[in-house]
């Protein structure tokens, strides 16, 4: 029996191409390359924003890394974030409309429907309009626009390479972490923050790749940039345990800030849709905006780096640290709501450290023997603020604990980011500030990472041991006069198992080869051998579902005959659709149906109505219900033929039901006639 076929409404036995493998090696080895040019395009682009930082407010030639408060412009500072706003405006809308806001969004969306192709203008625009709106005063890290543009790099190796979407989504996600971690010098951080984000697997021949991309793109900063993290952080006293209430505290805060935060940003972006005037001016009009903020507080401009390293130390006071958390909040949701370019990341660190200091320096105020390091609780708030908001919680508790390299962060750490991501994920259920833009497009992005419940179950526990099966030398009009009847042997599936006198399989027949077959003879007298087909995709009882489902996809077939691997000529059983679907009523049983606990608190009455399955010693598998011929709604119920449901909501109760093992089964009737 051959194991290579053909659709099963078309021709049999049509040639078929095998299906591509992922190409570790390749993809690891192209993933090394991308990581050193990531690598040695953030450093570009750091020098790029200082250049801009310098001739803009200095009037210098200098690539220097500079704090823009030392500036000597006054009221003149003003202008010159419009200037970059005008800049990035003009790019937006006549070059690429991807490089507005901060670049991970962008990315994500690229893999969820571009197939992980982004444009190539995008690698050179979004690094340039970034560095030019940082440069001219932008509140922006130049993390998220270095991750779009590592993504893009890693997108465009994919599109030169004969590659499939699969290999191409991760050389962008390689790219994209060789970007986070050129930036911070934050390997792991890295590497997670792409599976948490972009890649929605975690397996080993994506995390490979990544590794290695985010390694070597780490050494490259090491070799330019130096050794050291990112922020030049002193020793901290975490205060574990003492501290812990205050800790307690601090989580919710740092979740209600969190949702505050993607609120307000999209609240002012809708305020700039309404605005009357192009959208090229937009930029221009947040940014003079911004201009007025760092007029009052120069610590707004630019990325900040310099700032987050004085609120980690604890080297500033509460006014300032309540000035700058403000100011910055602002001039941020601003700013990047007016659709310009920039990174999310290092503002909201800012904003969001200076809350956590005041935060402990509020409560030594009030509990004046409680020492609370304001430096610790700043850098557990950083961390826990943003993981919130972004859904990436694990990334930037590792994260923190990177730029740190203090072990003892760890706990607190752990401890306030989920209590902010579970604060964060009440308030927003579905979405998070990645997220929220392409739902706002119609895109329903999941986050959560399972084992698929296909890779966890055999066809040998979904697949129907009493196949249907029909002789060889039957008549085709005597198989569809039975069929008109009605006959439960016949009508319950779309398709029969042809046997020979032996009862060894021979071929397979389906509704659409008796109609051909009455076509040609109106008669009738042909055979379903003759108007079946004989070369057939089958699968074995100890294969998995999904791979048994891959079959049906990759040959565009309704279903599959089970045989035995020692003798394909013998019939083990059925497996269609339905049975496949059916594969997933363990998680379902295991999400929705609550069971009574040995103490006797809680019964199973407290299930939802319909969600609980009656006891059956035929699991999950089994089938043989009656055959009904009219169609129903139920369906939620396709092709759970093997359920014994105890109660179905109204709306969904089908036409009849069968019995099957002595025990009431409902039966989805539409949809057990195209099993």
């Amino acid at each position: 029996m051959s194991n290579v076929g053909s659709a099963g409404s078309g021709d049999q036995g049509a040639a078929v191409l095998q299906p591509a493998q992922f190409r570790i090696v390749l993809v690891s080895f192209l993933a090394a390359g991308i990581g050193l040019v990531a690598g040695l395009v953030a450093y570009a682009l750091y020098k790029l924003i200082g250049l801009f930082t310098n001739l803009f407010f200095f009037h210098e030639w200098s690539t220097t890394f500079r704090s823009v408060g030392s500036h000597h412009l006054g009221a003149w500072v003003i202008l010159v974030p419009v200037v970059g706003g005008l800049i990035v405006g003009v790019m937006a809308k006549y070059g690429s409309s991807k490089i507005k806001g901060h670049g991970i969004p962008e990315a994500m969306e690229a893999v969820l429907t571009n197939r992980s192709r982004i444009e190539p203008k995008v690698a050179i625009l979004k690094p340039i309009s970034a560095a030019i709106a940082i440069g001219t005063g932008g509140p922006f890290g130049a993390e998220g626009p270095i991750i779009q543009t590592g993504g893009a790099i890693g997108s465009l190796v994919g599109q030169a390479w004969h590659t499939t979407a699969v290999e191409r989504k991760v050389l962008l996600a390689c790219g994209a972490a060789a970007g986070m971690s050129a930036t911070f010098n934050t390997p792991i951080a890295g590497v997670i923050l792409a599976i948490e984000l972009l890649l929605f697997e975690f397996k080993s021949r994506s995390f490979i790749p990544l590794v290695i991309a985010s390694t070597l793109a780490t050494a490259v900063h090491m070799q330019l940039l130096g050794r050291g993290p990112m922020f030049q952080v002193g020793a901290m006293e975490f205060g574990i345990p003492r501290a812990l209430p205050f800790y307690l505290v601090l989580g919710p805060l740092c979740g209600l800030a969190a949702v505050g935060l993607s609120k307000t940003l999209y609240w002012v972006e809708d305020l700039f849709e309404e605005l009357p005037f192009d959208e090229l001016w937009w930029p221009a009009t947040g940014a003079l905006a911004l201009g007025a903020i760092g007029f009052f507080v120069p610590r707004v401009f630019g990325v900040g780096y310099d700032t987050i390293g004085d609120i980690l130390n604890g080297q500033l006071v509460w006014k300032i640290l309540l000035v700058v958390m403000i100011a910055k909040f602002a001039a941020l949701v601003i700013s990047l709501g007016s659709g310009t370019s920039g990174g999310l990341l290092a503002p909201t660190f800012m904003w969001s450290a200076a809350m956590g200091g005041l935060f402990a320096m509020v409560a030594n105020h009030v509990f004046p023997s409680a020492h609370l390091s304001p430096g610790a609780f700043a850098l557990v708030a950083m961390g826990a603020v943003f993981g919130a908001a972004s859904r990436a919680t694990f990334t930037f508790i590792i994260f923190a604990f990177e730029i740190t390299r203090d072990y003892n962060s760890v706990l607190p750490l752990m401890l306030v980011a989920v209590i902010a991501d579970g604060i964060a994920m009440l308030f927003m259920p579905n979405s998070s500030i990645m997220t929220e833009k392409l739902a706002r497009r119609g895109l329903r992005v999941h986050q959560d990472y399972e084992a698929d419940v296909l890779t966890q179950a055999t066809v040998g526990e979904t697949m129907e041991k009493d196949a249907p099966v029909i002789s060889a030398d039957t008549k085709v009009g005597a198989l569809a006069e039975r069929i008109a009847r009605h006959d439960p042997a016949v009508a319950r599936h779309e398709a029969l198992l042809i046997v020979d006198g032996a009862g060894k399989l021979a071929g397979i027949i389906t509704r659409g080869d008796i109609l051909r077959a009455l076509d040609k003879d109106a008669s009738g007298g042909m055979t379903v051998q003759e108007a079946g087909k004989t070369h057939l995709v089958v699968t074995y009882a100890d294969e998995l579902v999904s791979e048994a489902a891959a079959k049906l996809l990759r040959f565009d077939i309704g279903r599959l005959p089970v045989v035995d691997r020692g003798d394909e000529r013998k019939v083990m059983g059925y497996l269609g659709r339905a049975a496949i679907l059916a594969a997933r009523l363990r998680r379902f049983q295991d999400e929705h149906v609550r069971e009574p606990g040995w103490l006797g608190f809680g019964s199973e009455d407290a299930s939802p109505p319909g969600l609980k399955p009656s006891k059956s010693k035929e699991g999950y598998g089994s089938a043989g219900s009656a055959a009904p011929s009219t169609g129903d709604e139920a369906d939620i119920f396709i092709g759970l033929t093997d359920l014994n449901w105890t109660t179905v909501p109204q709306r969904l109760k089908p036409a009849s039901s069968g019995r099957v093992g002595g025990t009431t089964k409902v039966v989805p009737s539409r949809f057990v006639n195209a099993a």
